[in-house]
């Protein structure tokens, strides 16, 4: 009797999975023919043959069609190919599209809420608190700590680039690994407020804790990543039995400690964690100016108007974000130019003016203004988070059905959409010869691709809110990298990507790029 019923239990769930897989097919969307009964439309990621991105690449080139139902493991999604179609998803129609749908649980994990994660009036009401932080007068005020940063960075390259004997030398860097380094550096001095050189300390304990966060995980850790995207409720139960990564919360211990110091003490530093102390305790960031990193506005515990956690979990966001998008994006900006030759001078001379212009040499402190000037390394920038967008797709949750414009499709509130930025940034339709690096296609002038598809950080209300200060690391680190070495040509070779678990592409091998002292 009981193998009976367990042969008809088992019958029972591949008929309802079976069931569940057809539902595309049986609403009329084109999808994947055999989709896995365990990873979906994620086989190849499954097998660990892609990574994520890469296998919505392959989805979207399979078809031609503006939605492809597809499977990330057993969650229905739809793939959006259509441009048009994402921007009013992710701006017109935004009502219909105001959550990412992915794991929060504020009351027994509150590292999980912050502005990625958290849904409705509660995501809308802190993303207004936080905009503030990041008008141009705050950057300009903490570019400061970003030049010394970027200054550190440049006198380690120095280091591996000694003379001898008078005679310049050559050096191979893994730019990837090198910024990296410089990104930990910024987002624990800017965000976390801490004093930190891991050129010259690179065992310091916040580096050794975030490179931890990225190797150390239990494989019951990793299960609840997955789910908290793929299957946030399964992610939750996780998360209520005890599975939570302790790296994050002694992340939090150190923002906790630091605060505590500040206030007591009065201590005031032109950082992003002033502005959430100041927001803490008064209710609200002031407007730019000089008095508001020079006084310390304290208040009772029960009329503080922000919890430690809820700074300690967006610091921790800005974090992940902030680190890699920085990285990467001067990495492949650098490794792009070594390859274009012309791109290359254009930008040299482009920091070069704009450093003489603000009376400026490589041997003084950059500033906010000059790396302003700097217009055609704007495009440089543009061009490579064209190419390699630092996350290489966008995610969506619709909220209430949404009826796609000319069309009889319904998109039913609860399902989840997926864009693949990656494709889109990599399709000729939108941008001609897509896998050319061409600054200029930026222009205003010249606009050779079409607007509606360029969206590296997102669209619409939802888009990264730091992306400003994302940039401002990039272009200090670029301006001093081009003022103080020489690039050295090579010749083209397209990036290939690695499989690895992480939501981002991972460049196999690295990005190495050979550099040499540049003359006075």
């Amino acid at each position: 009797m009981s193998l009976y019923l367990t042969l008809g239990l088992c019958v029972i769930l591949y008929i309802l999975l079976k069931r569940h897989y057809t539902k595309w097919k049986r609403l009329g969307l084109p999808s994947d023919e055999q989709p896995s009964l365990i990873y979906g439309s994620l086989t190849k990621v499954g097998r660990r043959e892609l990574p994520f991105g890469l296998a919505l690449h392959e989805i979207y080139h399979k078809f031609h069609q503006k939605f492809v139902g597809i499977y990330l493991l057993f969650k229905p999604t739809i793939l959006i190919r259509d441009a048009e179609i994402v921007h009013d998803i992710m701006t017109t129609s935004f009502d219909s599209f105001h959550d990412r749908g992915i794991y929060v649980d504020e009351e027994h994990n509150p590292m999980s809420a912050n502005l990625l994660s958290l849904k409705g009036a509660k995501w809308r009401t802190l993303r207004t608190k936080l905009t503030p932080s990041f008008s141009s007068g705050k950057l300009k005020a903490m570019f400061e700590t970003v030049d010394d940063v970027a200054q550190r960075l440049i006198d380690h390259m120095s280091r591996q680039l000694l003379e001898e004997e008078g005679e310049k030398t050559q050096q191979t860097f893994e730019m990837k690994s090198l910024l990296i380094t410089y990104t930990v550096d910024i987002v624990g001095s800017v965000i976390f407020g801490l004093e930190l050189d891991s050129f010259a300390n690179p065992d310091n304990e916040f580096r050794l804790l975030t490179n931890r966060l990225f190797n150390d995980s239990t494989l019951l850790q990793q299960i609840q990543g997955i789910m908290g995207f793929v299957c946030p409720p399964v992610a939750l139960v996780l998360g209520r039995l005890g599975v939570r990564d302790n790296i994050t919360y002694r992340l939090r211990d150190i923002v906790q400690q630091t605060i505590e110091y500040r206030e007591k003490h009065g201590v005031t530093r032109k950082d992003l964690l002033q502005l959430l102390i100041q927001l803490r305790n008064t209710g609200k960031i002031s407007d730019d100016s000089d008095q508001l990193w020079s006084t310390v506005e304290t208040a009772a515990d029960n009329l503080k108007s922000m919890s430690i956690d809820i700074i300690a979990a967006n610091s921790f966001l800005f974090y992940m974000a902030g680190s890699e998008t920085t990285a990467s994006t001067t990495s492949y900006t650098i490794y792009e130019l070594a390859m274009n030759p012309e791109v290359l001078e254009k930008a040299r001379q482009d920091v070069d003016k704009a450093m003489e212009k603000h009376g400026l040499d490589k041997h003084k402190r950059l500033t906010y203004d000059a790396i302003q000037d700097m217009s055609y390394l704007d495009l440089c920038i543009m061009e490579t988070l064209r190419k390699y967008p630092a996350l290489p797709f966008l995610n969506r949750e619709c909220t209430q059905d949404y009826q796609v414009p000319e069309s009889k499709f319904v998109i039913q509130k609860g399902t989840a959409v997926i864009v693949s930025l990656f494709s889109l940034h990599r399709d000729p339709e939108y941008f001609p010869r897509p896998l050319e690096y061409i600054p200029e296609r930026f222009l205003k002038d010249q606009m050779d691709y079409n607007p509606i598809a360029y969206m590296p950080f997102g669209q619409g209300p939802r888009q990264c809110i730091a992306q400003r200060m994302g940039l401002v690391n990039v272009k200090a680190a670029l301006a001093k990298i081009l003022a103080n070495f020489n690039i050295e040509i090579m010749p083209h070779k397209e990036v290939e990507f690695e499989f690895h678990t992480a939501p981002v592409l991972v460049p196999k091998g690295g990005l190495p790029v050979t550099l040499s002292k540049r003359e006075n």
